[in-house]
């Protein structure tokens, strides 16, 4: 039996041991921002990454404190940190990982940590899952065959069709393909999976009380191939899947040209956006518009998982691992934008 949702916390999976992941985790409990969240990963990591960050506004009086069951948070004292040891990872197995290098043991870590988070979603446990970031040289080095977080959630809730939607207050993006490289995401951009993605946009925004969301599409070549004269994808892919989406009552229409459509959709005090998010082709297409906004307030979430999930816009930052400097701006944003979704 499970807790009644408000009472449930949030997971927050540790992410690579030797990336700033700790570090912003323990940064977003000194700001009170990680309120009501449990931590899946290694206890011993995020002491040490207290310890260090001791100096820090906050964080002088942080304690990590196990937890067996993630309503056990409930009877910790305030300034704690729980923290759920992650299935695999024994005490001191990553008491040597260097802060900014690739260690396979971070990476099985990692990946232990998302797989028993996202199980605890699934059961209902945790109210919503976010992700710290994860270092995709390592999954691999760990022998993990998934390249992200995605493609692992995906394969946990078994196989059902996912896709990734970066977001911040003035722009939402949301992509047809991911982790692919530009030659083979072009072939993977089919009709199919255009009209796929609209549905999953479509429901996902009414879940979250968008009863007609405007969603633009972008095309794939420039100027969403000038009538066929750079690239026929829009005519025989991208336009016929939104005519589809519209028979079915989805308000989808372009596809626009890529390098101006985001503008249009971007909402400021100023202006309003004219659309409430845009499908993009491909990785790059979709994530610079909204990265460039800024880093701080980005938030990854998946669409169409039986959970809510976000995570930070940014990654392991490995130059940077180590030294105190991250900054939690944009988990505390994830954390933020999994309370409001989570219903």
């Amino acid at each position: 039996m499970t807790v009644d949702t408000d009472q449930r916390p949030i997971a927050i999976s540790m992410g690579d041991a030797a990336g700033i992941g700790p570090e912003i985790i323990v940064k977003a409990f000194a700001r009170a921002a990680a309120a009501g969240c449990v931590v899946y990963g290694c206890p011993e990591v995020l002491a040490r990454a207290a310890r260090e960050l001791s100096p820090e506004p906050g964080c002088a009086s942080l304690v990590v404190a196990g937890i067996d069951t993630p309503r056990a948070w409930r009877d910790l004292p305030p300034g704690a940190i729980p923290v759920l040891r992650a299935a695999g990872v024994e005490p001191g197995a990553l008491a040597d990982v260097r802060p900014g290098r690739v260690d396979a043991r971070a990476g099985a870590a990692a990946h232990a940590s998302i797989v028993d988070a996202a199980r605890a979603a699934l059961r209902g446990d945790v109210a919503a899952l976010v992700t710290a970031p994860i270092h995709k040289e390592a999954l691999h080095a760990a022998g993990v065959e998934f390249p992200g977080h995605t493609e692992i959630l995906q394969d946990l809730c078994g196989g059902i069709p996912v896709r990734m939607m970066l977001a911040n207050d003035e722009l939402r993006t949301v992509l047809v393909t991911i982790h692919l490289s530009v030659r083979r995401a072009i072939e993977a951009v089919t009709e199919q999976a255009v009209l796929q993605t609209l549905r999953i946009t479509h429901q996902a925004a009414r879940a979250w009380g968008q009863q007609h969301p405007r969603i633009a599409v972008a095309g794939l070549n420039p100027h969403a191939g000038e009538g066929g004269l750079f690239g026929d994808e829009e005519i025989r892919v991208i336009a016929p899947a939104i005519e589809r989406a519209r028979a079915e009552g989805i308000d989808a229409s372009g596809p626009y040209a890529p390098d101006t459509v985001f503008m249009r959709a971007r909402s400021t005090a100023q202006r309003p956006g004219a659309f409430d998010v845009v499908v993009a082709m491909l990785h790059d297409h979709a994530l610079i518009p909204v990265k460039y906004l800024g880093l701080e307030q980005g938030v990854n979430i998946t669409l169409g998982l039986p959970f809510v999930r976000t995570s930070p816009d940014h990654g392991t930052a490995f130059d940077i691992a180590g030294r105190g400097v991250a900054d939690c701006a944009s988990l505390c944003s994830a954390i933020a934008m999994a309370r409001r979704l989570r219903g």
